[in-house]
């Protein structure tokens, strides 16, 4: 039986079908910055984690319609995915190897920041420590040349290392591991799979309609 609570890691790739109601059914359910997951992925949304540095976070912060879509209205908290000073230290590295991300260093912490305390909810950053320990590890896998990890995989990472307590199961759904070139995908990929096999997570697969305990 199940003693802890079930976390639900909620990615914006593809979601195995049928899996709405079950995502639902978890105890917290988290998700990534548009929440494109919404739908096919179910609708609960208790925690949203945003990238909060460069363009996706000038993207949501303005124009106005993240902040009022269904997901967002409904989550409780924001996570900040990123350690601003962390990301800052960056830039001049980044401005000789990389220059077209010259905005990718962009701090836009104190805007979901402000966003979360004017629409009393709780905000958080993840730790730059939960970064340090997530590049070290990330080095056993042998990365190919990378920027930072995604905000999935810091935000998978920061659970199961501090967040979750004994007992919880922790189930990741619409991670599919490609998409940005400078995220380095096929080194996260083995290292989602490492946690796996040794059963600090598991992944949400098809036809998954009585993969959680009844009641939870």
């Amino acid at each position: 039986m199940q003693s802890g609570r079930v976390i639900m890691i909620v990615g914006n790739g593809d979601v195995p079908d049928g899996a709405a109601a079950t995502i639902d059914a978890a105890d917290l359910v988290i998700r990534f910055n548009d929440c494109r997951s919404v739908g096919k992925g179910g609708s609960r949304t208790d925690i949203i984690a945003v990238c909060n540095t460069g363009r996706p976070a000038l993207s949501m912060l303005g124009g106005g319609r993240w902040k009022t879509s269904a997901a967002v209205r409904q989550a409780r908290e924001l996570w900040s995915v990123r350690a601003g000073a962390r990301f800052a230290a960056m830039r001049a590295a980044l401005a000789g190897t990389h220059p077209d991300l010259d905005d990718f260093c962009d701090d836009y912490t104190a805007g979901f920041e402000s966003f979360a305390r004017a629409t009393a909810r709780k905000h958080r950053v993840i730790a730059a420590e939960t970064h340090d320990r997530l590049e070290r590890d990330l080095a056993r896998f042998n990365p190919s040349s990378y920027v930072a990890p995604s905000s999935g995989l810091v935000v998978i990472a920061d659970i199961v290392s501090s967040f979750a307590a004994a007992g919880d199961d922790v189930v990741l759904a619409g991670f599919g591991h490609v998409g940005w070139q400078w995220h380095p995908f096929a080194a996260e990929r083995r290292y989602v799979d490492a946690l796996a096999a040794q059963g600090r997570l598991r992944r949400l697969h098809p036809f998954a309609s009585s993969d959680l305990p009844q009641g939870a």
